[in-house]
């Protein structure tokens, strides 16, 4: 028989801090470039295609001694249910003795270790002094987006907002988007940051230092040309087969970095541009763990091009969820239960 804690999502979201879920993810970057991490093979399948599906990531993180997997359902149908579209859980095992410890829900996890991994790409790859920030999309993860960029870089000054599907839901972020940093993530926000939202994806590019996209787009929403010298991306919502958020010439001049070297050419923003002949692996200088462990150099001079490219791993929702487990021991927060 198994101990198992059981952590709804408003308990996650309580014992997590995005300062904490930061290092966490940077230590999951650190270990996996230095080969001590298993990624698993991802399982996709569409029960009805366009309309529901779901997908199983899941990995081996050795020094931590945990393995498990998230596994993340959408069923379009669910909102005439009054049912979330999107759901995710978590199972997190013990890596010694194969038994379960914890069972999690995944939306929060997911939403603020992605948060954390655009912001450590923008973190190693972008200029550091770098003022402008464009977030493209305004869906739930970009919440997480702009906290942990501002955390990793103070000097931002005006985030723009744009989403390519609502524009109104990029203006309901931006008026809201300050008081949601102060209450939720318990942020202090100059007064001097200007949050605004945008209509004209091209103007705004041409104005970015730091460029990150959480869409769920299959066609390219920013042009080559479009992009001025020293722009940093890092590339969240390609993340299955056939999306794309950036030009492919965009990558073809780049420098660029991946968080999984084969999850990337198979699902990420460089899967087609390898495709089409754009770029070859050989461009791909490396994973982000290799600049955090100083063993790849990450941007060269002032003009260049970076690109960090986030599939997302399981690894990240196994020691986030362990983060969370560990602080809700100590706590005695959830439900346990004897499986």
């Amino acid at each position: 028989m198994s101990n198992v804690r059981i952590l709804n999502a408003e308990e996650t979201k309580k014992l997590l801090s995005m300062s904490d879920v930061i290092h966490t993810v940077e230590q999951v970057y650190s270990e996996k470039a230095k080969g001590d991490t298993v990624v698993f093979p991802l399982v996709f399948h569409e029960f009805d295609p366009g309309h529901a599906d779901m997908d199983i990531k899941s990995g081996w993180v050795k020094g931590a001694d945990v393995f498990g997997l998230k596994l993340v359902a959408w069923f379009e149908g669910n909102k005439q249910k009054n049912l979330p579209m999107l759901s995710g859980t978590i199972l997190v095992c013990d890596g010694s003795t194969g038994q379960p410890v914890g069972i999690l829900d995944g939306a929060y996890i997911t939403g603020i270790r992605t948060g954390a991994a655009g912001a450590l790409g923008a973190k190693y790859l972008a200029r550091p002094e770098s003022e402008n920030l464009l977030i493209v999309g305004a869906g739930h993860v970009a919440t997480f987006q702009i906290a942990a960029t501002l955390m990793l870089m103070p000097k931002i000054k005006k985030v723009r907002i744009y989403d390519p599907i609502v524009s109104e839901g990029a203006k309901q972020m931006a008026d809201s988007i300050r008081e949601t940093l102060v209450h939720d993530f318990k942020m202090t926000i100059a007064e001097d940051i200007v949050f605004e939202a945008v209509e004209d994806v091209q103007e705004a590019t041409k104005k970015s230092d730091v460029v990150i996209t959480v869409t769920p787009a299959k066609s390219p929403i920013i042009l080559k040309e479009w992009v001025k010298p020293g722009t940093h991306f890092s590339c969240i919502g390609a993340d299955m087969e056939g999306k794309q958020e950036i030009d492919g010439t965009i990558l073809s001049a780049a420098r660029i970095f991946v968080d999984d070297v084969a999850q990337n050419c198979n699902v990420g923003e460089i899967e087609l541009p390898l495709k089409d002949g754009l770029i070859s692996k050989k461009d791909i200088i490396g994973e982000l763990g290799h600049i955090i462990n100083g063993v790849a150099v990450g941007r060269e001079n002032d003009e260049q091009i970076t690109v960090y490219d986030a599939t997302g791993t399981a690894l990240l929702d196994l020691l986030t969820g362990k983060l969370a487990l560990d602080m809700a021991e100590k706590q005695n927060v959830g439900v346990c239960v004897t499986l």
